[in-house]
């Protein structure tokens, strides 16, 4: 692969100079930020005298222009007196250009050899290729990888635009973290990264995964455990990307104890296939609290310890590295630059205590940058830095109008990765009408196009048909914005979806004492269950009308959310809702999304002491379980087997023989119809633990040794037709640690940032 390494900023050509022309004279270069006389990016001592490295990154300007600055560092160059100079340009360079550098650098260069072009740095690349590798931005922006991510995005909920991934990549400050996870992601083929709320976690994930895509894996961003599973392949090789896994804001204890036994599961499948990587990101205290609710994130056999890995760390080179590369992807306006620079603020940025990748992203923003005036800059970055929360609460509150705010508003209680524009419209017309009509604020058809205008860019991206907001501290922002229970109360009938009546009921209860009620928020929401039994839970795919995808939450989690409204409120026609529900729920009882929180429902409904108030308890359960019971009748995927079968004999005390006599059944038919289940089986780790399943089910049903061992041979078939079509996967060549000791002191902060001046006025 050749480069014209236009991508690289100032500093990552300097960086990739000294480790290639370190590699070949077999020198270790110190590093040495561009100064306005310092005339030097790398120095070698040795008692022959030093020799001396330049970087100059022209690449894009005229030999003209390089000789020009060449012409004035001779003066630096001789008072120098190295015993040996070396060039390094990303200009391209003729012959006659090169004898005429080496005439303006003087007896210092020895050779015309000693000066680097782009072409020779290639050579060099393609002689030490673990360096090519290293320098993870190089190949990363390269277009052959950049096509690779952008077409892997583009059939995943993380789609998002070429330019966009690239400026990720050009941002990215390349740090110790990286090939210290990589090294970790190999070693145990799962990854948590945990950290602070706003230091780089999603960043580093995704650098990472990209890094795998570059080397021919397939990436696969999940958003549940259940995408996870329904995609693992082992005859491929897959890097799983699963931002966020324990939620943004805080933990919700229930859906955690429901999915956390799948979290370990899915660990397991990862780490004994060759071919998979499992990389998660969550905060620190959510991951810590969360190994204290749950027995399986506790589990010392587990050791989920040995893959957290901390970013929070950076050292004083990186953290200006992230400054640096913000205000050079973002085109700062260079008076902007020029006042950090000589407001002598920069120090005291890069080493504020309160440091954070996220505020110097909002910080060096086109659409912030665009209110501040250049000479307010210094100061206001700065009070950015100490008061982070202060950057939305002006904007939000100040610089948009009502419309605008109506649609954060819905788009809050959307997904956290965002949502559908067909579904934020539906939230936001609802929402802003009812808004609209109480506190007599004028509306019109055209308000939700004129938001997302408004506020793209700044406030939200929009990317293809999805609408999120552009920065994670926004949502930070909101949710203490949105701790105003009348508020929510007008927000709570306004629900057009369940999952959005459950995230404004959430907010509703957060920070709430357990067992504290809330019966007025409660309330607001009747009419909205009242209309669950209307609203499907899956719609047709737009790219593919013949798949389904979800639309809504599942039938057991609107049964759950009314049983939580009516233990709040004790409303009656909460109970008519919850009974309407069970009876008719739309699109039915779904094995995957339905079964186990279900099954826990019943038994919640019977052992009394969750709902011992609720009058109509037992009618409840008995609708529920015969809607269960008609599922498991009409067949389940073998994928739900084992879940569904541990949830049903953990809880089968509370349920009626008619469910265990269907259950086993299906047991039975997988091992009657095993060829068939096996057939599209394309790993031995798959097969292992399929049969692993089957054993371990087989004494529920009642089943024979013999059809046991039936069943091992008919694996033991496939696994041998598998055998040589699966590819174990090459650990990657990414995973070189760099260099960071040297010092790195005021000047050179300022050096850091003096050639920006030059490259944002061209």
């Amino acid at each position: 692969m050749s480069y014209d390494f236009k991508t690289l900023s100032d500093a990552d050509f300097e960086d990739l100079a000294r480790d290639l022309i370190g590699r070949l004279l077999g020198l270790r270069f110190e590093a040495f930020c561009t100064g306005p006389d310092g005339g030097m990016d790398g120095r070698h001592s040795s008692a022959e005298g030093a020799v001396i490295l330049q970087a100059k990154h022209y690449a894009g300007s005229s030999a003209a222009q390089l000789q020009a600055v060449m012409k004035k560092e001779r003066t630096s160059i001789d008072t120098l007196d190295p015993a040996r100079y070396l060039l390094a340009t990303s200009r391209q360079l003729t012959h006659k250009t090169k004898a005429e550098l080496a005439a303006l650098i003087g007896p210092s260069l020895k050779s015309e050899a000693d000066i680097f072009g782009p072409d020779d740095l290639n050579k060099l690349l393609r002689d030490y290729p673990d360096l090519e590798k290293a320098h993870i931005k190089l190949w990363l922006s390269s277009a052959a990888v950049l096509d690779r991510v952008v077409n892997a995005a583009a059939h995943t909920f993380a789609a998002i635009a070429r330019d966009e991934i690239e400026a990720k990549v050009r941002v990215y400050a390349q740090n110790p973290s990286f090939s210290e996870s990589a090294a970790k992601l190999e070693d145990q083929h799962v990854l948590i990264v945990s950290g602070p709320a706003g230091v780089g976690k999603t960043t580093l994930a995704e650098m990472l995964s990209y890094a795998y895509l570059a080397e021919g894996w397939e990436l696969v961003p999940i958003r549940s455990l259940d995408d996870g599973f329904a995609s693992l392949n082992d005859a491929k090789k897959q890097v799983f990307l699963f931002d966020d896994f324990l939620g943004r804001v805080a933990l919700d204890k229930h859906a955690l104890s429901m999915k956390d036994s799948d979290l370990a599961r899915f660990i397991k499948r990862v780490r004994s296939s060759a071919n998979a990587r499992f990389i998660l990101t969550t905060r620190a205290y959510i991951l810590e609290e969360a190994r204290r609710v749950s027995e399986y994130l506790a589990d010392q056999r587990l050791d989920v310890s040995k893959y957290i890995l901390d970013v929070g760390i950076y050292t004083r080179r990186i953290r200006a590295r992230i400054l640096y590369n913000h205000l050079l992807v973002a085109e700062t306006p260079v008076e902007h630059i020029r006042a950090l620079i000589e407001s002598g603020k920069l120090a005291d940025i890069v080493d504020h205590k309160n440091y954070n990748p996220r505020v110097i992203e909002w910080m060096t923003d086109r659409f912030h940058i665009g209110a501040l005036s250049a000479a307010d800059y210094p100061a206001a970055f700065l009070e950015g830095l100490r008061n982070p929360k202060g950057l939305w609460d002006t904007a939000f509150r100040t610089h948009i109008d009502d419309r605008c705010r109506h649609l954060l508003f819905a788009l809050f209680f959307c997904s956290e990765y965002g949502d559908d524009i067909d579904n934020a419209r539906v939230s936001y017309d609802a929402l802003h009408h009812a808004l609209c009509n109480r506190y007599g604020l004028p509306r019109d058809p055209k308000d939700f196009e004129e938001a997302v205008r408004i506020l793209e860019g700044g406030f939200i991206a929009v990317s293809g048909d999805r609408l999120s907001f552009i920065n994670p501290s926004f949502r930070d922002y909101l949710t203490e914005y949105l701790d105003d229970q009348v508020l929510l109360r007008g927000f709570a009938g306004t629900s057009r979806r369940s999952d959005w009546a459950e995230a404004v009921w959430r907010q509703g209860q957060r920070g709430a004492t357990l067992g504290s009620l809330n019966p007025e928020l409660a309330a607001s929401f009747v009419s909205v269950a009242e209309a669950f039994q209307n609203w499907p839970t899956w719609k047709r795919y737009k790219a593919d009308p013949r798949s389904m995808v979800i639309a809504d939450g599942s039938n057991a989690s609107r049964l759950k959310l009314i049983l939580d409204w009516w233990n709040h409120c004790k409303e009656p026609r909460l109970i008519a809702a919850a009974l309407a529900l069970a009876s008719s729920p739309p699109d039915g009882w779904n094995s995957w999304r339905d079964s186990e929180p279900a099954i826990e429902l019943i038994r919640q409904l019977r052992d009394g002491d969750y709902f011992d108030e609720f009058p109509a308890a037992e009618e409840l359960a008995q609708l529920i379980e015969a809607g269960l019971l008609r599922m498991l009748k009409s067949g389940v995927s073998s994928d739900d087997i084992e879940k569904l079968s541990d949830a049903i004999e953990e809880n089968q005390t509370h349920l009626g023989p008619d469910i265990c006599t269907a259950m086993n059944q299906l047991i039975a038919d997988e091992f009657a119809e095993i060829y068939q289940r096996i057939s599209d089986m394309d790993s031995e780790s798959t097969l292992d633990e399929y049969l692993n399943t089957l054993t371990r089910l087989a004494p529920r049903a009642g089943l024979s040794k013999a059809q046991i061992a039936r069943a091992t041979d008919a694996v033991s078939e496939r696994k041998i037709e598998v055998a040589d079509k699966a590819e174990s996967a090459e650990a990657p060549a990414f995973a070189q640690k760099r260099d960071d000791k040297n010092p790195f002191d005021d000047s050179d902060l300022i050096n850091l940032f003096t050639p920006l001046l030059r490259r944002v006025s061209c």
